[in-house]
């Protein structure tokens, strides 16, 4: 029982952890695997978890990709696929 209190206290820790912050070619390189272009996946520095697909239209198998990637790299994953601007809405 005492051989497994530090082992229950760092996996107690380790899911409060911050995730860390991706290098803009980790991402890129993400992009690519999913056959995606650079700059469609995004990891906002205030929002570490959240690993952002910012594509019009992706496909199920983008989604999927990215989503496993999020998923290993314990992130959760949001789709923005319309953006409008005001200035373009008139």
């Amino acid at each position: 029982m005492r051989a497994a209190a530090p082992l229950v206290a760092v996996l107690a820790l380790s899911a409060c952890a911050t995730p860390r912050l991706h290098s803009a070619d980790e991402l890129n390189s993400a992009s690519l695997a999913c056959g995606l272009t650079y700059g469609e996946l995004i990891q906002d520095e205030e929002a570490r978890k959240l690993l952002i697909l910012f594509r019009v239209k992706p496909t199920p198998e983008h989604r999927r990709c990215v989503y496993q990637y999020a998923r290993r790299n314990h992130l959760k994953m949001v789709v923005v696929d319309s953006v409008q601007f005001p200035e373009e809405a008139n």
